[in-house]
């Protein structure tokens, strides 16, 4: 596996384990939503500060982007899609 489907597969692994969506992950890294799709898509390149702030939102050291993984660690299966309504709050 070349370096960038590993980081990319391993990126999404670690944010569809967490349930988190592109959308979420991208804003709380402070990046844009369709560059971390291409991310994971394998079409950019990220840069090391890039990763480092996507690491840093998913909780997880830099390293672990680039972990082979296991040949029993399955395929990825996507989040439910849409958007995930908030509960409105109440006006008091």
């Amino acid at each position: 596996m070349k370096t960038r489907a590993l980081v990319a597969w391993n990126v999404r692994w670690i944010r569809l384990k967490r349930g988190i969506s592109q959308e979420k992950l991208a804003c709380d890294a402070g990046i844009d939503r369709s560059y971390m799709a291409s991310l994971e898509r394998q079409s950019k390149n990220p840069t090391i500060d890039i990763l480092d702030r996507i690491a840093e939102t998913l909780g997880v050291h830099l390293s672990e982007f680039f972990v082979r993984p296991s040949k029993r660690a399955g395929t990825l299966k996507a989040l439910p899609k849409g958007r995930k309504l908030r509960p409105r709050r109440r006006k008091e």
